[in-house]
């Protein structure tokens, strides 16, 4: 398969293919560039919950606005707690999480709309970003996808919350975006045993160490698959965001003080 999320500008990936459906979708993924974020934020940290300079967050925020022409006022953020819980959303919930962290969607990590003129949005620096698209239902979603929200399931989460909103998993469309590689993912046994035991040998490598590499983004296909999406559904980058230093933040890559780009899908 080609590479899903294609360049646009400095400031964004988008997801070109799925636009062939209809020109009113929005969806991408930004980078770490065209900001005014100083270091080690800099450029274009999107995250209010790092120690960034607030004022600078919501100028990055409002410059990506500004080139999707898509307004502020129309996001939609999650509190992001590595948990499993999705939420839909609806034009009433417009602006929570967009400017202020506090009123976000708490303990929230997955996004389902099937409004227009909803921008659902999710921050990632290594945690692995779920897009969902049904074309025939017009519904769209987003999630944030750590290991740790990985392991609880918020994948088939987000395929049951579709199928509440009428949707049949072999209808969606889903791609996996920018996020660490199992190159550089290098975790201890202690996180291998919260992988459920049917995928640990898909997805994991032992080490001479005595410890493991995982394979988020291939944890996160095997456990859509079981759920009834088809394979040739989900698309999967090849970007890492710990490799590609020149494009993205890494939490992992930068010691953990770093921005965040941010994962957006709405229909307009």
């Amino acid at each position: 398969m080609n590479e899903p999320f294609v360049l646009d500008n400095e400031l964004f990936l988008k997801l070109e293919k799925w636009e062939q459906h209809t020109s009113r979708l929005c969806a991408g993924f930004t980078t770490k560039n065209g900001g005014v974020s100083s270091p080690p934020y800099s450029t274009l940290n999107c995250g209010l919950h790092v120690k960034d300079e607030p004022s600078s967050v919501l100028e990055n925020r409002k410059l990506l606005a500004d080139e999707l022409s898509v307004p502020i006022q129309t996001w939609v953020a999650g509190e992001q707690v590595h948990g499993a819980k999705v939420a839909m959303v609806s034009k009433k919930d417009r602006g929570k999480g967009a400017e202020t962290m506090e009123t976000s969607l708490n303990d929230v990590d997955g996004l389902i709309t099937n409004d227009r003129e909803v921008l659902c949005t999710a921050f990632f620096a290594d945690c692995v970003p779920l897009f969902f698209f049904d074309p025939k239902k017009e519904l769209v979603g987003i999630a944030h996808a750590g290991w740790k929200g990985t392991v609880k399931g918020i994948a088939g989460s987000m395929v049951e919350g579709f199928r509440e909103l009428g949707s049949n998993p072999a209808d969606l469309l889903i791609a996996i975006g920018p996020s660490i590689s199992q190159t550089n993912f290098e975790v201890d046994i202690k996180v291998v045993e919260n992988i459920d035991h049917k995928y640990q040998s898909k997805v994991t490598k032992h080490l001479n160490n005595g410890k493991f590499l995982v394979d988020l983004k291939k944890l996160n296909l095997e456990i859509l698959l079981q759920y009834g999406v088809p394979r040739n559904n989900i698309e999967v980058t090849k970007y890492c965001t710990f490799e590609d230093k020149n494009l993205f933040f890494s939490h992992r890559r930068d010691g953990g003080k770093t921005g965040r780009m941010l994962g957006f899908i709405g229909l307009f």
